[in-house]
C-alpha cells in the first residue's frame, strides 16, 4: 500500500513538472492576470454559407449573440454538434502517454510486475488513440494565415513523432514484459523511449493549443473544412 502511494505521488509530481512549460509558454513568460483584457466586443458564429466544402464564418455583434435562446436540453452537446471529433480523442494519448512515461520511470526503481502491465495497457491505448487522432480524425484546414500554417506544421511534426515513439515504446514494453520478464535494463530502455514520446505529445499538445487559443483555428468550426 505504501509503495502504491509513493508511486502515485511520484507519477503525479513528474506529470506536473512535464506540464509546467505549458503555463510559461502560454503567457509568454508573464504571470497570468486574474482579469483578462477584452480585446474585442465581437464574437464569431458559423454562417451556413458554403464555398465548396468549407464552412465560412462571419463575425456577429453581442446583440446577435444574445438572441441565442437558452435551452436546457442542449446544454450537453452531442457528438454531431462539434465541428470535429479531433479534440474529443486527442486528449487520451496526451494523458495516457505522459502518465505511462512517469510510471515507467518510477518502475525502474521498483521493478513491479503490476506496474509493468499497467504501463503496457496505457501505452497500447495511448498509441491507438494517437494514431486515430492523427489519421482517422485529423481535421483539414482552409484559409489559414502564413503564421498559422507554420504552427500547424510543427503540430503535425510532433504528432508524427508521437506515433513513432509510442509504437516503438509499445514494442519495447511488450519485450520487457513478455521476453525479458521485467529486467531492470529492459524497463529502463522502455522508460527512455516513453519519456521521449511524452515530450513529443506534450509539444504536439502545445502547438495544438496555440492553434486553437492564439490562431483561432477550430472554435465553432473556424478554418475547418466540413466534408459532406
Amino acid at each position: 500500500m505504501k509503495l502504491a502511494i509513493i508511486v502515485c505521488l511520484l507519477s503525479f509530481l513528474l506529470l506536473i513538472l512535464a506540464l509546467s512549460p505549458f503555463e510559461v509558454m502560454a503567457h509568454g513568460g508573464e504571470k497570468h492576470q486574474k482579469k483578462a483584457k477584452v480585446t474585442s466586443t465581437e464574437t464569431t458564429r458559423q454562417e451556413t454559407e458554403e464555398s465548396n466544402d468549407t464552412i465560412a464564418l462571419k463575425d456577429n455583434t453581442p446583440a446577435e449573440h444574445a438572441e441565442h435562446v437558452a435551452n436546457p436540453e442542449k446544454v450537453h452537446a452531442s457528438f454531431s454538434d462539434f465541428p470535429h471529433i479531433h479534440p474529443l480523442i486527442v486528449h487520451f494519448p496526451i494523458m495516457l502517454l505522459m502518465i505511462a512515461a512517469a510510471m515507467q520511470f518510477v518502475n525502474v526503481l521498483f521493478q513491479k510486475k503490476e506496474l509493468n502491465w499497467a504501463v503496457t495497457i496505457m501505452i497500447l491505448v495511448g498509441f491507438i488513440t494517437a494514431y486515430a487522432s492523427s489519421n482517422w480524425s485529423h481535421p483539414h484546414t482552409s484559409g489559414l494565415s502564413a503564421h498559422a500554417k507554420l504552427v500547424l506544421e510543427q503540430h503535425d511534426k510532433y504528432a508524427d513523432y508521437t506515433i513513432y515513439l509510442a509504437g516503438l515504446g509499445l514494442l519495447a514494453q511488450l519485450l520487457s514484459v513478455l521476453v525479458f520478464r521485467g529486467k531492470r535494463w529492459s524497463i529502463a530502455v522502455a522508460a527512455v523511449i516513453l519519456i521521449s514520446a511524452g515530450y513529443a505529445v506534450s509539444m504536439a499538445g502545445h502547438y495544438g493549443a496555440q492553434l486553437v487559443h492564439i490562431e483561432g483555428v477550430g472554435p465553432q468550426g473556424k478554418y475547418l473544412e466540413q466534408h459532406h
